[in-house]
């Protein structure tokens, strides 16, 4: 969008919110960037230029704006909606790949050579993937300096800076401000921090609609590893350094999210799972309109704007709650998951609720007796064959994986059939055209509107949905009287 200068002038004049993350304002008489909502005067259109990411605005020299703090607006939809290397890419990015793996494990996971992956970026994002990192562990870096008091020098090398040096200056350059006076503007503003976690706003686009979302994180909630308490949604997080618990309450205007980590070095990692699992960076604005167009969609979207996909932090894990959850209901699927966790979970301490494990990993799992799961044979079979495929790498779910190849591997395991495929398509890996046409919610939900109802029709009046079909199931599946769509009391 950035190259559509005409477009991005008036979207900064009338300081359009859901424009944020699509592209950032580039001033080129104070050299600063902001993103198009900064409440500031906007410039005259001749003193701005537009570039696609923050770390491209870096990388021409320019620093962030200290009203509207461009480096936390919302992540650009087009990456969780795309399949492409490019966005493959970011989300690793965003889940810090490069500062654990380096470029070369970049590339290799996506399978280019480290020349192709630069190239890509560059031509896209008017940054390559060290640039990119760099802005990420920038953020990183404020938000501990902002919301702790551990020492600078851990602050750097928990934030992926290899020295000292490079962290000061790197804050310099982009906030114009260094490390000290940062903390030192935060300490005067409102709110404190619970000693021994990271309290932040996560952004979104607007509206946002959370019964659906957060009514169906808490109703299939995992005991011991997931909660609903105290209005907010709480999870254990296995992490790349440690683990951690995650606390998210929705508010009016942002999702308030609390981390406990056992190593700060997690931090940006642990912040793009939050954002992934309640799929913050969507575009709702994109979404409605095309589903919208659909006369007997358009009144669930009026009614009740801004449904998002309720996904997962561990893509491993939602793929074995999937399969535990065939032809059972929520408070089976739960009971199941539940055994899992007690003997095969790795144990964690929680002050302040009722969390006490990480879900077992598919290499914990890959050991167990079948002969020990209160399952019909055929699903223990099913169960074995899948964590036995993650385990030794047959499959792999995450981040960057193909979502075609992904449903083609998965299809091949027994007991997989398409909805099990879809549903992990859907919550798992993130793609927003998964469809669910057998499910028996869906079906009833759109016999109910005066859709078809058979798997064959509803696909094909489905077709112009695209490609925002797992969004359609959300607001399909809400017009179901179930708890998966309320918000908790």
């Amino acid at each position: 969008m950035h190259t559509d200068t005409e477009r991005c002038v008036r979207a900064v004049q009338s300081k359009d919110a859901r424009f944020d993350g699509w592209f950032f304002t580039a001033v080129l008489t104070t050299r600063i960037y902001c993103r198009p909502s900064c409440p500031a005067v906007p410039p005259k259109a001749e003193n701005m230029t537009f570039l696609p990411s923050a770390a491209a605005c870096q990388q021409a020299g320019f620093r962030a704006c200290k009203r509207c703090r461009p480096d936390t607006s919302p992540g650009s939809p087009e990456w969780n909606a795309r399949a492409d290397t490019v966005a493959r890419a970011m989300r690793l990015i965003r889940d810090g790949v490069v500062d654990r793996e380096g470029v070369p494990g970049l590339a290799a996971r996506l399978g280019y050579s480290t020349r192709q992956i630069e190239r890509q970026l560059l031509a896209e994002l008017g940054a390559g993937p060290l640039a990119l990192a760099r802005a990420q562990r920038a953020q990183t870096a404020r938000l501990l300096i902002e919301t702790t008091a551990i020492p600078m020098t851990e602050i750097a090398f928990a934030a992926g800076f290899s020295s000292i040096r490079t962290f000061n200056d790197t804050v310099r350059e982009v906030f114009a401000l260094s490390p000290s006076e940062l903390r030192t503007r935060a300490a005067r503003g409102p709110g404190r921090q619970t000693p021994g976690a990271i309290s932040l706003r996560l952004p979104y686009r607007a509206p946002l609609n959370p019964d659906n979302l957060f009514g169906h994180l808490a109703a299939t909630a995992v005991p011991g590893v997931e909660e609903w308490r105290g209005g907010a949604y709480r999870r254990t997080l296995r992490l790349p350094y440690g683990h951690g618990i995650a606390e998210l309450t929705p508010q009016p205007d942002h999702i308030g999210c609390r981390l406990s980590l056992t190593d700060p070095r997690d931090l940006a990692v642990a912040i793009s799972r939050c954002r992934w699992l309640l799929d913050l960076d969507a575009d709702p604005a994109a979404v409605d309109e095309q589903l919208s167009a659909d006369p007997l969609l358009a009144p669930l979207i009026r009614k009740a704007p801004g449904r998002r996909v309720p996904r997962t932090v561990d893509a491993a894990e939602f793929a074995v709650r999937a399969v535990l959850g065939q032809q059972v209901s929520t408070a089976a699927a739960r009971t199941h998951a539940g055994r899992l966790v007690a003997a095969h979970g790795v144990p964690v301490g929680d002050r302040e609720g009722g969390l006490t494990h990480l879900f077992p990993s598919p290499e914990a799992l890959a050991a167990l007796d079948p002969d020990t799961l209160a399952l019909p044979r055929s699903r223990r079979t099913t169960l074995t064959t899948l964590v036995s495929a993650l385990a030794d790498g047959t499959i792999g779910l995450g981040f960057d994986s193909d979502w075609e190849r992904a449903r083609v591997q998965l299809g091949a395991l027994p007991g997989f059939g398409p909805w099990t495929v879809e549903v992990i398509a859907m919550r798992a890996l993130g793609d927003p055209d998964a469809f669910l046409p057998t499910d028996l919610g869906m079906r009833r939900a759109a016999g109910g509107l005066g859709l078809p109802s058979t798997p064959a029709a509803l696909t094909a009046r489905a077709a112009h949905w695209r490609p925002w079909r797992a969004y359609a199931v959300q607001y399909l599946w809400a017009t179901d009287d179930h708890p998966i769509n309320s918000l908790p009391e």
